[in-house]
């Protein structure tokens, strides 16, 4: 395999895993302590993930509980992840947080849909874009003859199918967990 090649999948490896991450995102009625990846709690003025102030415990399919380690972190915790975009209402028992995640219904389930597409495309636009530049690189340079340089476009040509296969079976799966009642 070739500098080129290699360059293409690493760069589209990093593609699947930006997608991986914005899927985990999606909220499906079914609870995932990844939701909580992105929410920032205000902690003695710092900025902090979630994750580094307490434990995450997912007890039922449509439970997620948050133990905060440091007890005075609660009413913080509670505060971020109301001020999030989750649309969960967090209910504080003075020890821990409990986030119910309702099944969503049917139109909501069809937006989720309709972002997990958008999240797709972008990934495969992304992958479409590294295989230009894998090209690109490839053309100029200057060692490789004509032939060369039209093996190398094949092969990458090659990889970035199998990738945007790959997003595409990411999709139908992440779909099907999503409209799943």
């Amino acid at each position: 395999m070739s500098e080129y090649t290699d360059f293409a999948r690493k760069n589209m490896d990093k593609c699947l895993d930006v997608l991986r991450g914005n899927f985990a995102k999606v909220r499906t009625g079914r609870a995932n302590a990844h939701v909580l990846d992105g929410i920032k709690v205000d902690y003695y003025g710092q900025a902090t993930p979630i994750t580094q102030l307490a434990g995450v415990k997912v007890p039922e399919a449509s439970m997620l509980v948050v133990e905060p380690w440091d007890k005075t972190a609660l009413k913080s915790i509670e505060k971020a992840i109301e001020a999030s975009d989750l649309g969960i209402t967090p209910s504080n028992d003075g020890i821990s947080i409990r986030l119910p995640f309702p099944k969503p219904t049917e139109e909501r389930r069809r937006e989720l849909v309709k972002d997990c597409n958008k999240y797709a495309e972008e990934a495969k636009i992304a992958i479409r874009n590294v295989r230009r530049d894998a090209n690109t690189r490839a053309e100029r340079d200057e060692e490789l003859s004509e032939d060369d340089v039209a093996r190398e476009k094949k092969s990458i040509q090659k990889v970035t199918d199998c990738f945007v296969e790959k997003v595409e079976e990411m999709l139908k799966s992440k779909t099907a967990e999503v409209m799943e009642i």
